[in-house]
């Protein structure tokens, strides 16, 4: 019998997704990932040995097929973490409605229904981790960024209501405040400073792991994580 626990990425890229599919393959932990664009992902699935589904994160029938299609392949779900979030900014009156309720569709109502499937599973097998990617925004709003600022208040009180209703089937729900650049995703080339002013997605990437693995008797539902130099 296959001993390796299955893990599924939601939202993948080139940044944190990347460091937890390859944190999670050293851990002989088999993968999927789950993006709009798989063809990105090739790359990281032949680094890792992931597979890689595609669609819309906030579309209810493809989430529905994505789980369908890594449960066929698995058979089960032992991580799940759902990392996808769209970005707008701008001044409340000059934000274009249409990018607003793609932020909410993307890292709100996709977390939704992550969640849901997720859940449906978990409670069948009787276990499992269910963990979502916040960020500063999910507790500390900031000007000119009501889009992503609504997803990520929206998305802390999803998993907050989660670990309270799924704590007690065993299935450990756990919400990351990122809090502060990834440096896969800030830094630039040259710039001053210490290196480490940025998170390193190789060390978020342990966390999420380290969480997972928690005791059930001793279980956190949520995580802040900032550099040194981070203001709080």
């Amino acid at each position: 019998m296959d001993s390796r626990q299955r893990a599924f990425i939601i939202g993948a890229g080139s940044g944190l997704s990347a460091a937890l599919a390859r944190r999670l393959a050293r851990e002989n932990f088999s993968v999927a990932l789950m993006a709009r664009d798989v063809a990105k992902l090739r790359p990281l699935m032949e680094e890792t040995g992931a597979i890689a589904v595609s669609g819309d994160v906030g579309d209810p029938k493809a989430v529905e097929a994505a789980f369908a299609d890594v449960q066929s392949a698995f058979g089960r779900f032992d991580f799940v973490v759902f990392n996808a979030a769209y970005r707008t900014r701008g001044p409340i009156e000059e934000l274009d409605p249409a990018e607003v309720l793609t932020a909410y569709l993307t890292g709100a109502f996709g977390g939704f229904l992550v969640a849901q499937a997720a859940a449906r599973r978990m409670r069948a097998q009787g276990s499992g981790s269910l963990f979502f990617t916040g960020a500063t925004a999910s507790v500390k709003a900031g000007a000119n960024s009501v889009p992503f600022s609504m997803e990520k208040f929206a998305l802390r009180g999803l998993a907050q209501a989660l670990a309270r209703e799924l704590a007690p089937q065993n299935i450990h729900v756990a919400h990351f405040v990122i809090d502060g650049g990834i440096s896969s995703s800030w830094s630039q080339p040259g710039e001053g400073g210490p290196a480490d002013k940025w998170l390193d997605p190789d060390a978020i990437a342990d966390t999420y792991l380290a969480i997972h693995r928690q005791h059930r008797s001793a279980w956190t539902w949520e995580v802040e994580l900032r550099p040194w130099v981070e203001r709080f």
